[in-house]
């Protein structure tokens, strides 16, 4: 099931280390198959607040999207984003393509009934 790495990035101090990042970056993720979906933009904010930009990355599965973050190609890139980005970087399971939310409704009928 393709799994996703999310970043939300904020308080860009552009630099250097930022170039090199990016021109190394895809090559870190050719071999764990990891593709962009988003990279950066300028989000809508439909509801509450956001700050900073929005990179998704897709890979096959969430071991994969793993692999990747722990691979020695990218622990070597990632001082480079961090020491001048603040962000949030998250991995999060896909849904199949006959995903229905309504699938939820029973787990949270028993959540209602724990809390009542």
């Amino acid at each position: 099931m393709t799994a996703f790495a999310v970043a939300r990035l904020r308080n860009r101090e552009v630099h250097s280390d930022l170039i090199t990042y990016v021109e190394r970056l895809q090559a870190s993720l050719d071999p764990y198959q990891g593709r962009f979906l988003v990279h950066g933009g300028d989000p809508e904010v439909l509801e509450g607040s956001w700050a900073g930009g929005v990179v998704v990355i897709a890979f096959p599965d969430r071991e994969t999207a793993r692999a990747w973050y722990a691979s020695p190609a990218y622990q070597e890139l990632l001082p480079l984003r961090t020491a001048h980005i603040d962000g949030d970087v998250v991995l999060v399971q896909g849904v199949g393509d006959d995903y229905d939310p309504a699938s939820m409704a029973p787990a949270f009928r028993r959540a209602m009934a724990r809390q009542a």
